[in-house]
């Protein structure tokens, strides 16, 4: 039992990011429809775009698709899923001290 809601919690950790991602779609696509659809009207002569609303949406969008991403990412890398330049650096091994013999063994 303990498992079935440790996935639920998974998935709801997946789940609203994914639908901030796609309000933010929502409010930008709304912004720039409405600012073409102010363009075709002949009576408005100088219409207005909506930043603030197009910059939240944008904020929104890129939190939840980076989150996602990320998230995706950092499971692929754990299952060694990923190209080896993003795989995590192991320190290299120490070099061998140079002694005052020039590091020779006696």
């Amino acid at each position: 039992m303990r498992l079935v809601f440790s996935r639920l919690i998974a998935i709801l950790l997946l789940v609203v990011p994914g639908l901030a991602a796609a309000y933010g779609f929502l409010l930008m696509k709304d912004a720039l429809f409405e600012y073409f659809a102010q363009l075709g009207n002949v009576e408005l002569q100088n219409p207005s775009f909506e930043w603030l609303s197009f910059a939240f949406g944008f904020v929104l969008f890129m939190a939840g698709v980076g989150f996602i991403g990320g998230w995706i990412f950092f499971r692929d890398r754990k299952h060694n899923y990923v190209a080896s330049r993003f795989m995590p650096k192991r320190p290299r091994p120490p070099r061998p001290s140079n002694s005052d013999n020039g590091g020779t063994v006696e």
